[in-house]
């Protein structure tokens, strides 16, 4: 079903054939008697646990099974961590009921994690095939953390090859697809997860983000998912291609499936004591909010103009937030292109080939077609191409992002970590301090999903979850809508109207002979907003996540049981 090429097809086999041994031993599904705890939050299972009314062991085998099913419909996981799992769930219980006490916050909460993070006795391959059989000999701060919780953590979750490209797969586990539409990406690099918890197959989980990651799959999924700053939860013993890379800092999260649920993980992680001290002990602070919060917002952040389905999500937020009696103010940011070009700079200082080197005998995946070409072009080449692009296209803004995608001395990425400094400091100084907004609302990306193979030509979509990590914001992610082909069709504003941002990029996604913007193909799929807030305020992001998850109100149909509810109407 998931096919595989290159060289080292025998370590594949044999690692597809792990995981496929280990699921079919569990049911395919949930049975009808188990849906009770896959219908229930993370937070109202230690609830449940707390009151004797549910074991973590009878939990654990809902969320297996439905892990199943998530997989056989999407290939979300990787490594298949079950008898330790069942053995911790096990224990939880005795020690419940020998002393009625809860063994801490996540007590029985199966939680899934991003294939990235060490865990004792199985692989972090990242999607190579030459990390394989290599099983970590320690756990990461962060898997510590949860178990120290009380978590039961079960399944590792499919990530893009490299993680450098937000369409999840690699040769190694194979393509993930989106659980709405099997001809869509379900988003990277956490794609897995978004996959995985959209299905009910987790009841939390954990992503990590350096370009959108947290935020590009939950909102493909539509589920829920919080970027801290750096600085709040450890990174410790997680595994990457680019070791040492600090130029845009790369953070870890939860994604979840209510708000609630974001807050009762980062809750469990936020500030405690991490190896080699690096984080500082802030742990996670109650905030109260005012009465009436003021919120700036945008529709496009001018490098490429967002569709119709993504600026409905934000309009309709703002609509909402009005209605409950809070400000909105409509601002235009300050040179966003600019982050992008930084974020470029600064990752392809070395070509890419550290990143690269790790491939072994694995293809390289489509998706990193745009993202690695920079580099490869030689110098007269790329002068030519960005100067034809500006002066025939008129795209200055593309032919800028191509002039940055090259190989540079360290001076030069000194140089571009300065500039990344004094843009931060212009962004507070243009937005925060002029405005006095409490958060930001803003479109995920120019689309609401992307089909297979788009990231290829552009990644560069990316800019609108890049501009944050850039400037090292917290940001929360949640479902507002669904795509509406009649609501969300293209007008003259997109067809006539000319945009402030790419051309060229625009007229790939909205005027080209096959566009990638189809809202008949993805009828019914989520949009998703991005909740931007100040630094070192995550509480508060959170907190303004509830309050525009309330202004919106439940009848959207999000959260446990939102992928069967929906499935279920659509057949009818």
């Amino acid at each position: 079903m998931w096919p595989f090429s290159g060289s080292n097809t025998a370590v594949v086999a044999q690692k597809r054939a792990e995981r496929t041994r280990l699921l079919s031993e569990v049911p395919k599904d949930a049975s009808d008697s188990q849906q009770s705890f896959l219908r229930a939050t993370a937070s109202q299972i230690v609830e449940r646990i707390a009151t004797g009314e549910w074991t973590a062991s009878q939990v654990l085998e809902a969320y297996i099974a439905r892990a199943a099913f998530a997989q056989e419909k999407t290939n979300c996981l990787t490594e298949v961590m079950l008898e330790p799992a069942r053995q911790r769930a096990r224990e939880l219980d005795q020690e419940f009921a020998a002393t009625k006490q809860l063994h801490g916050p996540l007590h029985g909460v199966p939680i899934s994690i991003k294939d990235q993070f060490h865990i004792t006795g199985y692989d972090t391959t990242v999607g190579f095939s030459q990390w394989a059989n290599n099983p970590a000999t320690s756990n990461a701060d962060l898997i510590k953390q949860l178990l120290d919780a009380g978590a039961v953590l079960y399944v590792k979750t499919n990530i893009p090859q490299t993680m450098f490209a937000f369409e999840c797969s690699n040769p190694l586990w194979g393509r993930t697809t989106n659980p709405y539409n099997s001809d869509y990406t379900s988003g990277g690099s956490s794609g897995g997860e978004g996959a995985l918890l959209a299905m009910d197959g987790a009841a939390a989980g954990i992503g990590t983000d350096i370009g959108g990651s947290l935020r590009i799959p939950a909102a493909y999924c539509g589920i829920y998912s919080l970027k801290p700053a750096s600085g709040r939860v450890s990174f410790f013993g997680a595994k990457g291609p680019v070791a040492g890379f600090e130029g845009v800092v790369t953070v870890a999260g939860p994604m979840a499936r209510s708000v609630k649920d974001v807050e009762l993980v980062a809750r469990a992680t936020f500030g405690l004591p991490s190896t080699a001290n690096a984080i500082p002990p802030i742990p996670y602070r109650d905030v109260s909010l005012a009465p009436k919060l003021r919120f700036g917002y945008y529709t496009s952040d001018n490098y490429i103009k967002a569709s119709p389905a993504c600026k409905r999500a934000v309009v309709e937020t703002v609509e909402a937030l009005r209605k409950a009696g809070h400000d909105c103010v409509e601002f235009e940011l300050p040179e966003a292109n600019v982050a992008m070009n930084l974020f470029v700079g600064l990752t392809s200082c070395d070509g890419y080939k550290t990143m690269l080197s790790h491939l072994g005998p694995d293809p390289k995946e489509n998706a990193l077609f745009l993202s690695t070409l920079g580099p490869k072009i030689p110098a007269a080449l790329r002068a030519f191409a960005v100067w034809a692009i500006e002066t025939f296209i008129g795209d200055k803004i593309f032919s800028d992002t191509m002039r940055y995608s090259r190989k540079k001395g360290v001076s030069e990425y000194w140089n571009l970590v300065a500039q990344k400094h004094e843009y931060t400091r212009k962004f507070y100084e243009k937005v925060w301090d002029k405005y006095n907004f409490d958060g930001i609302i803003a479109p995920v990306q120019a689309l609401p999903q992307l089909p297979h193979g788009g990231c290829a030509n552009f990644s560069v979509m990316a800019n609108a979850t890049i501009l944050y990590n850039m400037l090292d914001l917290p940001v929360g992610c949640l479902p507002v809508t669904r795509v509406d082909p009649t609501k969300d069709k293209l007008t003259e504003e997109w067809i006539k109207e000319p945009g402030h941002g790419s051309p060229m990029l625009e007229s790939g996604i909205y005027h080209s002979k096959k566009p990638l913007y189809d809202p008949q193909a993805t009828k019914g799929m989520p949009i998703n907003i991005q909740i931007v807030g100040k630094k070192w305020e995550e509480e508060k992001v959170v907190a303004m996540m509830g309050v525009v998850d309330e202004a919106l109100g439940a009848k959207r149909g999000f959260g446990p049981g939102a992928w069967d509810e929906y499935m279920k109407n659509k057949a009818l």
